[in-house]
């Protein structure tokens, strides 16, 4: 049985168009954090790649910064869901929970700040991971972890306290070891995932809301509600975030949680673990001390 959808994609899409249409200066300031850190990661591998694929192609920047590294020969911008009118250059549009590249066809994969919003991540890793040549490198980051966590908490007190119930209105986001685990599950090789924590400040909630409406970045739950909320819920829930999220001078904390990934398609060059009893030095004289068998009636307390 397929499990049930957390996001709805065809909403995810309409959102991105919107977000793509106003083109709020500024707003991409978190893909603009996340590109540049996976940039730097790139520049740290000692490896150059032939094919690099931009997934998700978001403004454009990931692609340039790509370029830019002198890693990649050739860089294919995929933007998601639809090209980016203010940007020209995309090569392709792509459904990134789908990539559409043939197994073995591609050296590098850089996703920035697009796959959290995946209903079947584990499966879209696995796709990744088969569209890279042996020693292909895919680099990811996402939101997860504590992403919007106080945004979340005034919303359902907010709810609560006006409506006598509330309905889910921040997605929940997956911890560093979780994303790490896929990784391994999909069939990278060397994998690693770490997280670094921006904390954006704002004047009021309905800053911030204006900045997740921009970036296309607003609730895409499926089960969310349809009924929109009264606005006296946002009212209530902006005086709960000044009493319980904000900053001594008044101004309010908004974490993003960013997960960098990285994974290698398997090559038998790549280093593997020794195999067990294969070590050419015993551990008691690389320590210096006396190795007693198991059982011996000379340990204390052995029984």
């Amino acid at each position: 049985m397929s499990q049930p959808e957390l996001f709805d994609r065809p909403l995810l899409a309409e959102r991105r168009r919107q977000a793509l249409t106003r083109a709020v200066a500024g707003a991409d300031f978190l893909l603009e954090a996340a590109s540049a850190d996976l940039a730097e990661r790139l520049q740290t591998v000692n490896k150059s790649f032939a094919v690099g694929v931009d997934l998700g192609g978001h403004t454009g920047r990931m692609t340039a910064l790509m370029r830019a590294s002198g890693k990649v020969e050739r860089v294919i911008r995929a933007d998601l869901f639809l090209a980016d009118p203010a940007v020209p250059g995309c090569d392709l549009v792509i459904d990134d929970a789908l990539p559409p590249f043939a197994d073995a066809s591609v050296d590098l994969i850089v996703s920035p700040l697009a796959l959290h919003f995946v209903n079947d991540l584990p499966g879209t890793l696995i796709q990744i991971r088969r569209a890279l040549r042996p020693d292909g490198l895919f680099l990811g980051a996402l939101l997860g972890g504590d992403t919007l966590r106080e945004l979340g908490d005034v919303l359902m007190r907010a709810e609560l306290e006006v409506k006598g119930g509330a309905a889910p209105r921040v997605a929940p986001f997956a911890d560093t070891r979780s994303l790490g685990a896929l990784l391994q599950r999909a069939g990278f090789a060397l994998p690693v995932a770490d997280f670094d924590r921006v904390t954006v400040r704002y004047d009021t909630l309905f800053d911030l809301m204006r900045d997740l409406k921009a970036m296309g970045a607003t609730s895409v739950l499926r089960d969310r509600s349809r009924t929109p909320l009264p606005r006296r819920v946002f009212l209530r829930a902006a005086e709960l975030y000044q009493e319980h999220h904000a900053d001594p001078d008044g101004r309010l904390r908004a974490t993003f949680d960013i997960v960098s990934l990285s994974g290698w398609a398997p090559h038998e060059s790549q280093q593997k673990p020794l195999k067990p009893g294969s070590a050419r030095q015993r551990l008691a004289d690389a320590l210096g001390t006396t190795e007693l068998p198991a059982h011996d009636p000379a340990r204390p307390g052995q029984k």
